[in-house]
């Protein structure tokens, strides 16, 4: 069905603010969350195989397989299956996400209001602002600074004040210049961590058992949840790089390129991550040292370099997306100042996040995955069940409307997070009622969140969404957020 992609209301060209940027990289992406006109569309999904396999060409990625073995008591194959079947789910849904992008030309937050409503969607976009481009960023800079502290032998905060820097002013050109990095730097990322996953995997016992007392169900759930966590983290950013290619493109393809990076790189490294645990535990506080220290003096020193690259290139589109989410709040001021605003404050906090966390990375890792994945869980119930309701009718006039509203998606997503976390929560900051009582669980909340949001959505809205008259289509003109 063909989607009214006008931006701005009127013919007037010199409204839009795409108007010449198309395919230009060493340009400052000009526009806010509009819909991306046609005859500005470029690419191809093939490209979106690299977008997605830069950013988790990463230490925080593999430090998930570390988590796996070292936190969770699994064995490496108990430990690569957890992973893996998280990992599907996580790209599954980014599948989905990815592939309605060039339909409506618009940011994947600007979607979500369809679900939540244009205000109800302040709530989404606001945790994808502040966990995604702040917690994820933090995140990756302490990998990145550890990296680079070893490489280099400099304090961490130096390395960290570096990476921040570098990773902030690449963000702020916008999407192509994020785009163009991703695809530049993906290919020599992956040979370096091939060839210290062959050094990896030669020292390694796979066969090693589980760790006594560990493991089980509930450490292969902690591991599922983890992975998920990881994985699903980038589906709020989904349609962001798939909304300038032309309406034409196979919806299919779109999906599977995406996804299938996603998939490939983040399994892969973090069944890397998994095996190095087997080699030993070398005592030191850095984990990116403890990781390098059996690898060859060479492919230790590439392999830090390109643990601190691929931070940069996992958080430049951390900041990029949490920008646009912050857009979409529909704060009435210029979109070229929020975007800066965003990029900047989101770039100060995170440092001194991560500044905070550098202490105890692995215990405040652990805890950030499962957090991200609360609240992924029920946003991805309200997604699918709204794009399930919605199928074969148009939406372009909604998308923009600031009268338009969806309660039911709003209620939906907070009950399923309230009542998934308080039940089913199991982490050292908090442990819900039924993981109190039967521990064995493990941490299900965000499989409890998603099953619990989707059908309290089908029951609330079905009726709504079938009511709405798609006379109304057209007679809206979306605007975009532009705040002027």
């Amino acid at each position: 069905m063909t989607q009214n992609l006008t931006p701005f209301a009127g013919d007037d060209i010199d409204a839009d603010p795409h108007r010449d940027y198309g395919d230009r990289v060493l340009a400052v992406e000009p526009g806010g969350n509009e819909p991306v006109p046609a005859d500005q569309r470029h690419g191809s999904p093939r490209g979106l195989f690299w977008t997605w396999t830069a950013p988790n060409l990463e230490f925080a990625t593999i430090f998930v397989g570390v988590l796996s073995v070292l936190y969770f008591g699994l064995s490496f194959w108990q430990a690569l299956a957890a992973m893996a079947l998280g990992n599907l789910l996580g790209a599954a849904a980014h599948f989905v996400l990815s592939a309605r992008g060039p339909l409506h030309g618009a940011p994947q937050m600007v979607l979500g209001r369809l679900g939540f409503g244009y205000r109800g969607n302040m709530l989404p976009s606001a945790f994808m602002t502040v966990m995604c481009g702040i917690g994820w960023f933090a995140t990756n800079s302490i990998s990145g600074a550890f990296a680079l502290s070893t490489l280099f032998g400099v304090e961490p905060v130096l390395a960290l004040l570096l990476v921040v820097a570098i990773q902030t002013v690449l963000a702020f050109f916008g999407h192509n210049f994020v785009q163009r990095f991703e695809r530049l730097v993906a290919p020599v990322l992956a040979v370096v961590f091939v060839v210290a996953a062959v050094f990896v995997f030669g020292d390694a016992d796979l066969g090693a058992p589980a760790t006594a007392g560990g493991g089980g169900v509930g450490g292969f759930l902690l591991t599922v949840g983890a992975a998920f966590g990881y994985t699903a983290g980038w589906a709020p950013y989904a349609a962001d790089y798939t909304r300038y290619l032309p309406v034409t493109v196979s919806r299919v393809r779109t999906g599977l390129y995406a996804a299938g990076g996603l998939f490939i790189s983040t399994t892969a490294l973090m069944s890397v991550g998994a095996a190095s645990v087997t080699i030993g535990d070398p005592a030191s506080d850095n984990p990116a040292d403890a990781f390098t220290a059996t690898l060859p003096s060479l492919v230790a020193n590439l392999t830090l370099l390109a643990i601190a690259v691929g931070a940069i290139a996992a958080n430049t589109i951390n900041l990029y997306s949490g920008a646009m989410a912050f857009v979409t709040m529909g704060f009435r001021f210029s979109v070229g100042l929020q975007r800066a605003l965003v990029t900047v404050g989101c770039g100060i906090v995170g440092f001194l996040v991560a500044w905070w966390a550098l202490a105890d990375a692995a215990e405040s890792y652990e805890a950030f995955l499962l957090v991200v994945a609360y609240w992924i869980g029920p946003w991805l119930g309200v997604m699918f069940a709204d794009q399930w309701l919605r199928r074969g009718r148009p939406v372009a006039n909604l998308l923009y409307d600031p009268k338009y509203s969806n309660w039911g998606g709003f209620a939906s997503f907070v009950v399923a997070l309230v009542v998934s976390v308080l039940l089913f929560g199991n982490q050292t900051l908090f442990v819900g009622l039924v993981a109190r009582a039967v521990p064995a669980f493990g941490d299900i909340a965000f499989f409890i969140g998603f099953v619990v949001a989707g059908v309290l959505y089908l029951a609330l809205c079905a009726r709504k969404i079938r009511s709405e008259s798609p006379d109304r289509v057209g007679k809206f003109e979306p605007m975009g957020d532009r705040g002027e």
